[in-house]
């Protein structure tokens, strides 16, 4: 395939040639739909404010569009993407040690248990566990808990003590976060490993997966973070079900086409992940931040930096473009999932103070603006609305349905992609639950899409806002077993979307300009975010969609009783997965 062909630099400048184009067309559209095509102040001011969404959706509608041409007309789109795959596949002989790390804080002992004991059971099957050795790296700062970690732990080593070695450690102060854990492993352990796999509590990865890791790393001296695509594990949230239905369908398209213009200047999420020890050690230590927190101190989201200080050293960070043996749990609630995105934005938000980081890469820079931008668009979106609605702005009918319909048609691009390559193949049609059931499975995603996404927005801009005096989320434990969601708890969480909504709701009722319709999904979004949150976090609806199939994933599609276990114990179906039931883009 002609892509294939092509070097690393000319995809680049081929890939901001498309992106500078299409963004300059869309602000051109946007100029000419608002009144005195964007000359008076306000109608300046909300095309500036469009321009600060544009980054993020141009950028991921290439993405997919890139990503579907890879997955329909490459032999092994992987391959175009990440090389290093062809090294990782073989059965290299496990020469090099390897530690696995799992940073824990306050969570479910019996859940980390669970999962630690799975992956250690079928790496010792393996026959290659004798090279491995997991150490638990706690900060947890209550009492009860860290009692029953320790326990845990020894539990474990008494289990399969035999055949790797199990190390326990808990941090009295845990400065850093969980940067700040694995730096002080890598300063008290690190120099006895080549190569380290990062867990998050929730991850579980198979032997094969971790195998390939270390295969690929054993191979290609050049690479300092192998990066593994993450997907959702069977929950019986509906929430965490409809969110991972679609990151499934928008990850695949989307990872590809980033990785295609990325290359070697990759992504690193944090875990689920294999890190090269001696220039991880040497050279990826995070800078303390000038100032006082939120924005000052230590960096929250460490792993991006990571990855740019990583590829500052001249070594390659990679994302296996596949779905192949690697998953977590995704936030089970709404206001779960709302907690963990405002951790991400205040970490993202630090980033500012990093752009300036000398010897940086100029894709790294580059990245590490589109972190910023990703949450940065969010309050700019809901600014322009508010400031549509508020100046009562009528806009061209004519070019104003343009724009919206290729907006939506952009921003749902990844998975629009990915769903047409899905009912293309007749076995990913049935991994998915055939035809019928992805469609219905689509409709509901992109229905709840639309409608938490201002729930979000809100959520994000108000967070935003609040930075500068101090407003800032801590680093605590996530909820993850799916759970019931009282009233209370709904409402504590998301009034001022409520709020928000009944004066919009208000306003549009007083008002009679033309762009009240563009914004209808958006108030229908918070005024109803309460019952949302209420209804999407229940269990025995999301046992229903599990028993029907909606959003059903490839995990649990093979053999068919996976649907009904899954939605009860999350865990089980892997006792009945066999191997060789990893979906790669060019599986038919």
């Amino acid at each position: 395939m002609q892509l294939s062909m092509m070097s690393m630099r000319s995809r680049r400048r081929g890939f901001a040639a498309l992106v500078i184009a299409s963004s300059a067309a869309l602000f051109w559209l946007m100029a000419r739909t608002l009144p005195g095509s964007g000359s008076d102040p306000l109608s300046t001011v909300m095309l500036g404010l469009f321009a600060l969404t544009l980054p993020w959706t141009v950028i991921g509608f290439w993405n997919a569009v890139i990503g579907f041409a890879l997955m329909q007309f490459s032999r092994d789109p992987a391959l175009v993407t990440a090389p290093c795959l062809e090294t990782g596949g073989g059965d290299d002989a496990i020469v090099s040690s390897t530690a696995l790390l799992i940073c824990i804080r306050n969570e479910d002992t019996q859940l980390v248990r669970r999962n630690l004991e799975w992956m250690l059971d079928a790496l010792i099957a393996t026959g290659q566990a004798r090279r491995f050795q997991l150490y638990m790296l706690s900060d947890s700062n209550q009492p009860e808990i860290a009692a029953a970690e320790s326990q845990a732990a020894a539990a474990l080593s008494q289990r399969f003590g035999s055949a790797l070695e199990i190390t326990y450690r808990r941090r009295e102060r845990s400065e850093g976060f969980k940067a700040g854990n694995l730096r002080e492993f890598c300063e008290r352990w690190g120099h006895r490993h080549a190569f380290a796999i990062v867990l998050d509590a929730d991850s579980l990865m198979t032997p094969q997966a971790m195998l390939r890791l270390v295969r690929i790393m054993q191979r290609c001296p050049q690479i300092g973070i192998v990066q593994t695509l993450v997907t959702g594990l069977p929950s019986a949230s509906p929430f965490a079900r409809i969110f991972q239905f679609g990151m499934r369908l928008g990850m695949r398209s989307y990872t590809l086409g980033s990785a295609f213009w990325q290359g070697d200047c990759g992504p690193y999420w944090g875990h689920n992940a294999i890190l090269r020890m001696a220039p991880f050690i040497a050279h990826c230590e995070l800078p303390m931040l000038a100032g006082t927190p939120p924005l000052g101190g230590h960096i929250l989201s460490h792993d991006q930096v990571e990855a740019v200080l990583m590829r500052r050293a001249g070594f390659e960070v990679r994302v296996l473009p596949i779905e192949d043996g690697s998953w977590e749990e995704n936030p089970p609630t709404l206001p779960e999932f709302i907690r963990r995105d405002l951790r991400w934005c205040q970490g993202n938000m630090q980033y500012f103070r990093l752009l300036g980081l000398p010897g940086l890469l100029p894709i790294s820079r580059c990245q590490l603006l589109l972190a910023i931008a990703m949450y940065l668009g969010s309050l700019a979106w809901l600014g322009l609305l508010l400031l549509g609605l508020l100046g009562q702005v009528t806009v061209r009918g004519d070019t104003g349905l343009v724009l919206l319909a290729v907006i939506m048609t952009m921003s749902f691009a990844p998975k629009i992609a990915t769903l047409a390559d899905v009912l293309l193949r007749a076995r990913l049609r049935a991994a998915y639950g055939g035809g019928l059931r992805i469609a219905g499975s689509a409709l509901l995603e992109i229905t709840m899409t639309m409608l938490v996404a201002p729930i979000s927005a809100v959520a994000v801009s108000l967070f935003i806002l609040g930075l500068p005096f101090g407003r800032r989320v801590g680093w605590t434990s996530q909820q993850r077993e799916a759970h019931r969601l009282p009233l209370s708890d709904a409402l504590r969480c998301l009034w001022p979307q409520t709020l928000l909504g009944l004066a919009l709701a208000a306003g549009i009722y007083q008002s009679s300009t033309l762009s009240i319709g563009f914004a209808l999904p958006v108030i229908a979004g918070l005024l109803l975010s309460v019952p949302i949150a209420m209804l999407s976090a229940s269990p025995s609806l999301g046992r229903a969609m599990a028993r029907s199939g909606l959003c059903r994933t490839p995990d649990e599609a093979w053999p068919r009783k996976l649907a009904a276990q899954s939605a009860q114990a999350p865990i089980l179906f892997f006792d009945c997965l066999a191997p060789g039931h990893a979906i790669k883009p060019h599986d038919r």
